[in-house]
């Protein structure tokens, strides 16, 4: 048996907080984890919290503990896929976080072709710009593009 009934111990540093996670065995021989969390107070010093779980409870902690694994992974992707579009240079959008796009207003670049009207009787055919006096007869959406 190792320091104060240690048998394992290894530990995750993150930005502002590090986790230690101790395999133990106490005077009785009984073995448990002991998860600690550990970080910085804004005053000096450690504020330190922990959770022990024998291991006879570990199936049923683990279940519980997967089951909310499951559900935090599905709120990410849901909230990844309504997140608001990142702001594009090529249609102008200039929002930021503050002031996110609103998804209803936001246009769709709409490419159109405009079809022109068959020379009449008497008008020239090598014309290339149509008369003034005449309008396009028609416009087509070929195709829309989503941003």
């Amino acid at each position: 048996m190792g320091i104060r009934g240690e048998l394992f111990s290894t530990r995750v540093i993150l930005q502002n907080r590090t986790y230690f996670f101790n395999v133990k065995e106490n005077r009785l021989g009984d073995l448990y984890l002991n998860i600690v969390e550990s970080k910085n107070r804004e005053t000096g010093g450690f504020e330190r919290q922990s959770v022990i779980l024998f291991a006879d409870d570990l199936a049923e902690f683990l279940t519980g503990f997967d089951e909310s694994l499951r559900v935090l992974d599905k709120a990410v992707r849901e909230k990844k896929r309504n997140a608001p579009l990142p702001p594009r240079k090529d249609r102008g959008d200039h929002a930021t976080a503050a002031n996110p796009p609103d998804h209803k207003e936001r246009r769709k670049r709409v490419i159109v072709k405009k079809s022109g009207h068959a020379p009449k009787a008497g008008e020239d055919k090598g014309e290339t710009s149509r008369p003034k006096n005449r309008k396009p007869t028609s416009i087509k959406v070929i195709r829309r593009e989503e941003p």
